[in-house]
């Protein structure tokens, strides 16, 4: 049992089967995502033909993140997990096949990127569905931070499979990529609770622009949710630029390579140590609280940043940085699942994933133009500064201090 009483989440076998088909997932994707851009330089010599891949492979989610979660509110979520799951193995397995069997072109790869992307916004879509359906309202929390500690986990050591499997052979880490696919399915298959609730099942009488109109409508009603929404966009800028200006900043500090590359491994373990750490700081903080202790402590660690000069203070800062990251997303997400009726949960999902994925790449673009410019300490004061004013905005302009327990949020679970 747990400290207040509700059995742990790991007693529940759907849960752990669920768990394990996304973790399965999670590591073919991190092993095929650093051979995707590898594959490409290696076929064309082209930096701008592997950025256009890169590109194309996120590009589905800009394109049809809504519609998924209006169709996927629809459709049997488990079905279309299953079927998302089967066609992203069928779709990878046409790498090592090509490379195998015939000959493998440019083009060969962004299509695959292209439709791989697709698959996988309507399987996030439903994924993100059914976990209300899987687990108790009250293990949520603990559920999302067992989610987001094997992503983490997974990334400390996906890229170093990936590179030791493309040392082997091109193909090989697309064949486990497309096995992993397998996996998931045949974890899912074997869940044995409905991903929807029987009293809550789909209309069929409105269109599907209708239905995304009403997902997105929710989200602007509820005065926590859209608070949240907004400051997560809006930080979001500043932490999709972290990592270029850490780079920059290592480097200017004489860090070699190697020592950039160590700096990274913190990525993931600090990942790991966050998730962990966050349902109970999410507890003893509640929700208001613990995403405005993680507003002010990033504001603080992009000013350690812009004054840092040894190497180990900025590997630290780096390390809480990414201990920050998983401490939002599972107080947000957690929240957001609790929330959200059962027949939305697949559009409010893709509402909330789509305004942060929007503002993720400029955060990229901006870093880069300013390191340009400017020097990597006047950019990490820039960012320092954006992210205070958004701190003192949030902590005493938003109402997120006096947000604990989802409470006063109309649904119809």
């Amino acid at each position: 049992m747990t400290s207040v009483g509700i059995p742990s989440v790991w007693r529940n076998a759907d849960f752990r089967l669920v768990w394990t088909g996304q973790a399965l997932s999670e590591l073919g994707n991190g092993v095929s995502q650093l051979a995707y851009p590898l594959l490409m330089l290696t076929l064309t010599g082209s930096p701008t033909a592997t950025g256009l891949l890169l590109a194309v492979r996120a590009l589905p989610y800009l394109l049809f993140g809504l519609f998924a979660g209006a169709l996927v509110d629809r459709w049997d979520r488990r079905r279309t997990m299953i079927v998302c799951d089967l066609g992203r193995m069928v779709n990878m397995a046409t790498i090592p096949a090509a490379l195998l069997l015939w000959r493998l072109t440019p083009a060969h790869l962004i299509v695959t990127g292209f439709v791989g992307g697709v698959f996988y916004v309507f399987f996030n879509a439903a994924e993100g569905a059914c976990l209300p359906n899987v687990v108790r309202r009250e293990q949520l929390t603990a559920a999302v931070s067992a989610q987001k500690t094997a992503q983490s986990a997974v990334g400390v050591v996906s890229g170093a499979i990936g590179g030791a499997l493309l040392q082997i052979s091109r193909g090989l880490p697309f064949l486990v990529d497309a096995v992993s696919f397998l996996g998931s399915a045949i974890c899912i298959v074997l869940v044995r609770r409905p991903f929807r609730r029987p009293d809550d099942q789909p209309r069929s009488r409105t269109t599907l622009r209708q239905d995304v109109a009403e997902g997105v409508r929710w989200v602007v009603r509820q005065p926590v949710l859209r608070v949240i929404v907004v400051v997560v966009a809006l930080l979001q800028v500043a932490i999709s630029a972290v990592a270029l200006v850490v780079i920059v900043v290592a480097r200017d500090a004489g860090a070699s390579s190697a020592t950039i590359g160590l700096m990274y491994s913190a990525l993931g373990v600090g990942g790991v140590i966050g998730a962990l750490l966050a349902p109970r700081l999410k507890r003893h903080l509640g929700l208001g609280r613990l995403l405005l202790s993680v507003l002010w402590l990033q504001g603080a660690l992009w000013t350690v940043l812009a004054f840092a000069g040894n190497l180990l203070i900025i590997g630290a800062a780096f390390g809480l940085f990414a201990m920050t990251l998983p401490c939002i997303g599972v107080a947000a997400l957690s929240y957001q699942l609790e929330t959200t009726p059962d027949h939305l949960l697949g559009r409010v999902g893709t509402t909330l994933n789509l305004v942060v994925w929007a503002t993720t790449p400029v955060g990229g673009a901006l870093a880069g133009m300013l390191l340009n410019a400017a020097a990597p300490r006047t950019v990490s004061i820039v960012f320092a500064a954006w992210v205070l004013v958004l701190s003192l905005g949030a902590t005493f302009g938003s109402g997120l201090r006096a947000v604990g327990r989802p409470t006063g949020v109309e649904t119809s679970r």
